[in-house]
C-alpha cells in the first residue's frame, strides 16, 4: 500500500498505526531561513528598523542552496511576513516584529501540509468515507497545528540566546554552520 503523500512528508512516529511522518525540507528551511533572519533583526543600518540580510549570507550560514531560499523567500513575502529590500544593499528583514509570527504562519507561508488524516481531512478514506481512527488523526493535525501557531519567532530567539549562553557563546556564532566544522 502506497501512502498519501501528505502522511510521507511527516514525521512523527506512531507504530503499527501510519508510516512515518516527516515535515518537508521546505518546511524545515523555511523556518531556520526565518529564524537566522529573526536572530540578525537587531542590526541596525536605517531608519526602517534594521539592516537587510542578503539571502546569500542566510545561505552559507545554514547550509541551503540561495536559489532554493530565494522561491521559499518568494512565498514568505506573499504571506507578508518578509519584506525585501532592493540594490546593492538590499535584502531581506522580518515584516512584522518576531513575536507577531509564528512556525504554522511560516509553514503556511509555503504550503507545508501538516495534514495527519489519510483523506487530506475530506472523511473519504476508507471508499468514501471516513476511517475508523479519522478523529484521532484530525485531532492530531489540530494539536500539531496549535502548537506551532503557539511558538514565535521571538520564543525562538530567546531559546536561541538561551542555548547559545550555555554555550558561552553568541546564538549568530552557535548556529552558524561555517563555524561548526
Amino acid at each position: 500500500m502506497r501512502w498519501p503523500l501528505h502522511l510521507r512528508r511527516m514525521r512523527v512516529k506512531l507504530p503499527g498505526v501510519v508510516p512515518d511522518m516527516k515535515i518537508t525540507t521546505k518546511g524545515r528551511y523555511a523556518v531556520t531561513a526565518m529564524l537566522d533572519l529573526a536572530l540578525h533583526e537587531d542590526r541596525s543600518c536605517d531608519e526602517a528598523g534594521g539592516c537587510p540580510l542578503a539571502l546569500c549570507e542566510i545561505a552559507e550560514r545554514q547550509g541551503i542552496s540561495p536559489a532554493y531560499l530565494e522561491r521559499l523567500f518568494a512565498g514568505l513575502r506573499r504571506h507578508g511576513l518578509v519584506a525585501a529590500t532592493r540594490g546593492a544593499c538590499g535584502g531581506y528583514r522580518l515584516a512584522r516584529p518576531a513575536a507577531q509570527i509564528s512556525v504554522a504562519d511560516v509553514m503556511a507561508a509555503v504550503s507545508e501540509d501538516l495534514d495527519a488524516t489519510r483523506c487530506g481531512g475530506e472523511r473519504n478514506c476508507n471508499d468514501g468515507v471516513g476511517c475508523l481512527t479519522h478523529d484521532l488523526w484530525e485531532e492530531l493535525t489540530r494539536h500539531v497545528a496549535s502548537y506551532l501557531d503557539r511558538i514565535s519567532f521571538a520564543d525562538l530567539v530567546s531559546q536561541a540566546h538561551r542555548r547559545a549562553a550555555a554555550h558561552d557563546t553568541a546564538p549568530v556564532e552557535l548556529f552558524d554552520l561555517r563555524q561548526a566544522g
